[in-house]
């Protein structure tokens, strides 16, 4: 896969951050949710945005970089220590697998967030669940996380296959991590992300969360055999970036609000 390009002058820099919250802003109170999430593998594409702008719930649009792209995120990775308003971890829920495919939004209060087009996972329950209480496109999936040493770092497959809705459904990324390196614009831009927008109830909602910025590792693709990304209706328009890997954060979630109505 390519390293990630820059966008063309001035902007290729810092520049193109310059009011773009790199930090996560205060979580408002009550904070209802903590988890960790770790392994995570980052692969993304550069989408036309005016070619998705129809998936995106009202009141929100596709998020562009300073030069004028956007992007689709297949990220897989493993959740820990998931609470729910309290500070245990969840003994069943709190440990579960996950794949998600993921778009970039913004909204007229200029905030930037993820709109998620599905979510694999391993355990069933979840499903009904998010996607009832926070409107977002959970599956229950078949999911393996395997992984070995090498010679100067490891080796991570993820595994999945779909079994509900949309059976059969597959995604095989396999990928050797090497060296800690420090991120791009483009790349902070990506995985600074303080929220996702959803839609449930007939209203279009904010999910804000807050974490420590991601320690992101080069990534030796090895294998990569993907149905999901096709499958949420989202077409790539251009080579891949460069492969990215986070050993992991600690997220914590704040009280969901409804967009205003225009």
């Amino acid at each position: 896969m390519s390293d990630t390009p820059d966008p063309p002058g001035d902007s290729s820099g810092w520049a193109a951050l310059a009011r773009f919250p790199v930090d996560a802003p205060p979580l408002p109170t009550p904070v209802f949710s903590h988890q960790r999430w770790v392994h995570l593998t980052f692969l993304h594409w550069p989408v036309e945005p005016a070619s998705i702008v129809h998936l995106y719930p009202p009141g929100t649009w596709p998020d562009v970089f300073a030069d004028g792209r956007t992007f689709v995120g297949l990220v897989p990775f493993a959740m820990s220590d998931l609470t729910l308003g309290g500070t245990r971890p969840l003994p069943y829920f709190g440990h579960f697998l996950e794949t998600n495919v993921r778009l970039y939004s913004t909204d007229a209060d200029g905030r930037h967030g993820v709109l998620f087009r599905s979510l694999e996972t391993s355990r069933l329950a979840v499903v009904p669940v998010t996607r009832i209480a926070m409107g977002t496109p959970y599956a229950w999936a078949r999911m393996r996380m395997t992984r070995e040493p090498t010679g100067d770092g490891q080796r991570i497959t993820y595994d999945s296959v779909r079994r509900l809705p949309g059976r059969g459904l597959r995604n095989r990324v396999t990928v050797d991590v090497g060296a800690e390196v420090e991120p791009t614009p483009l790349e902070v831009w990506l995985t600074a992300r303080w929220g996702a927008h959803t839609r449930k109830a007939g209203r279009t909602w904010w999910v804000p969360n807050a974490h420590a910025p991601f320690r992101l590792h080069t990534v030796e693709p090895v294998e990569l055999d993907d149905d999901l990304v096709a499958a949420a209706d989202v077409e790539v328009s251009g080579d891949p970036l460069r492969t990215l890997y986070s050993p992991g954060v600690r997220a914590s979630f704040g009280r969901p609000s409804a967009l205003r109505r225009t």
